[in-house]
């Protein structure tokens, strides 16, 4: 794409790096196939290669973010579907990321939009605050149709997607969860800001599954919010606050002792720390520890496949519908693993029809514009219901939350499964499935031969199913 920026312009970092993205983009038009607004809207604005052209105008005439530019970026979902379509290798990512510091920093919102936007920046990234109003919305869930109807649809959005407040979690507590028998690895863990009262089985199965293969799980003191929510929001400032604090507090584990992973398992949170070397890239101060943690971070499923799973201690024949994540599969480009992980722990992995598509909740999105997540939403769901599962798998609180809200089919965080499968407890979602699931030792006593099919059926999955450059 030809680009006009005058040499002055130039001289800014962060117009360099939009013109360089720029000049990478061919106008093909390949993204709008993939990209979830353009397919629900139909309008060129709302696709990766129309914000392009908007962002384009607007940083090289040097303009403050218009109520159009605003309107549109806003709509887009970061679900970086665009990114894996494109033939060019544009970085929409970091573009959009760029736009919407500049929305932030020109546009004049609207009091209602910056109360809402300045409340979720407060409440979400803090657990313990998070949790509060959690509980708070069952006191407000009833009246969850008269704030959409007096226009607050975001209030009433929130109002949906908080469950009444029920089942709120706890805070995992900062310190060492040792292996069980001889060490073999020694990880930092992100436990999440929303993840942790919206459902801590999931962290709670993440410790069990590590210590139990020999891993050593160090949780920091120091260590907060990723930093994904208020960069989303055009917060660029924030969000590198957030980096350098989590730098901060991994850098002071690897003094003690080296740490082999910073693991993640909230796709979100794992697209977000893998790109700290490029958001603190200008920095003298971070910029090889950031590069560093961005290199040694992994999502739960890299590191298990990597690790190797051991032998399930039950066995079942349920069907379960793995949903990619767009930030697990766009963003980390990781589509082999979960799956290879759920085969080798003994379940029946299909595919959801549309799979690129993004089902609604990209961070506060389903809050922000909950029409249009609502729609993709109920359009993923139908895809879902299509292929008949018992279970539907996510590796992202995010989705979880989405989609449980639209179906009555369990849906659970891939660790959760895989934890149940080798001797945890149960998830609390599909215990009445739990009757389907024999231990190993049960069916070898019922099925004499049923080992060496059972050994069979795994190398086979491992053979074709070995992630390669993913």
């Amino acid at each position: 794409m030809q680009t006009n920026f005058t040499e002055e312009q130039l001289q800014n970092p962060r117009m360099a790096e939009a013109e360089k993205i720029l000049r990478t983009c061919v106008h093909c038009g390949f993204c709008t196939a993939t990209c979830s607004t353009y397919v629900l809207l139909g309008d060129e604005r709302d696709s990766p290669r129309g914000r392009i052209y908007l962002i384009k105008d607007m940083f090289e005439g040097n303009r403050d973010a218009s109520d159009e530019v605003s309107f549109h970026v806003d709509r887009c979902l970061s679900c970086l579907s665009c990114m894996t379509t494109c033939p060019s290798g544009v970085d929409y990512m970091h573009l959009v990321d760029l736009a919407r510091a500049h929305i932030e920093d020109t546009h004049k919102r609207s009091i209602k939009d910056r109360l809402i936007r300045k409340m979720l920046t407060a409440v979400v990234p803090d657990p313990k605050r998070f949790g509060l109003a959690l509980r708070a919305a069952a006191l407000g869930r009833p009246f969850k149709r008269l704030f959409g109807v007096i226009g607050l649809k975001e209030v009433a959005a929130m109002l949906e997607l908080s469950g009444g407040g029920k089942g709120v979690g706890k805070i995992v507590e900062p310190g060492v969860f040792p292996a069980v028998g001889e060490r073999k690895k020694r990880v930092a863990l992100l436990t999440g800001c929303a993840q942790q009262p919206l459902r801590p089985s999931i962290n709670d199965a993440t410790i069990r599954l590590l210590t139990k293969h020999g891993v050593e799980v160090v949780v920091a003191k120091e260590q907060e919010c990723c930093g994904a929510l208020v960069h989303h929001m055009g917060q660029e400032e924030r969000a590198i606050e957030a980096a350098r604090h989590n730098v901060d507090a991994w850098s002071a584990l690897m003094r003690q002792e080296p740490l082999d992973a910073v693991l993640i398992n909230a796709s979100g949170c794992g697209t977000m720390v893998k790109d700290y070397g490029h958001l603190l890239a200008r920095d003298e101060g971070y910029r090889e520890r950031a590069e560093h943690i961005s290199e040694i971070t992994q999502d739960i499923t890299e590191f298990m496949v990597d690790l190797g799973l051991r032998a399930p201690e039950k066995w079942s024949d349920l069907k379960v519908a793995y949903h990619s994540a767009c930030s697990m599969q766009h963003g980390q480009r990781i589509t082999v693993q979960p799956r290879l992980l759920l085969e080798q722990a003994g379940f029946t992995v299909v595919d959801i029809p549309e799979g690129h598509i993004c089902c609604g909740s990209a961070g506060t999105y389903n809050i922000l514009q909950p029409e249009l997540a609502r729609e993709l939403r109920d359009r993923k769901i139908g895809n879902i219901e299509r292929v008949t599962p018992d279970i539907v798998v996510a590796g992202n609180i995010g989705c979880i939350t989405q989609l449980q809200g639209g179906s009555q089919i369990p849906i659970v965080h891939t660790v959760e499964l895989l934890d149940w499968a080798l001797g945890g407890p149960c998830p609390q979602a599909v215990r009445p499935l739990e009757g389907r699931v024999k231990t190993v030792r049960s069916l070898l006593e019922e099925r004499p031969g049923l080992e060496t099919e059972m050994i069979g059926d795994s190398e086979e999955s491992d053979n074709s199913s070995r992630p390669g450059g993913d």
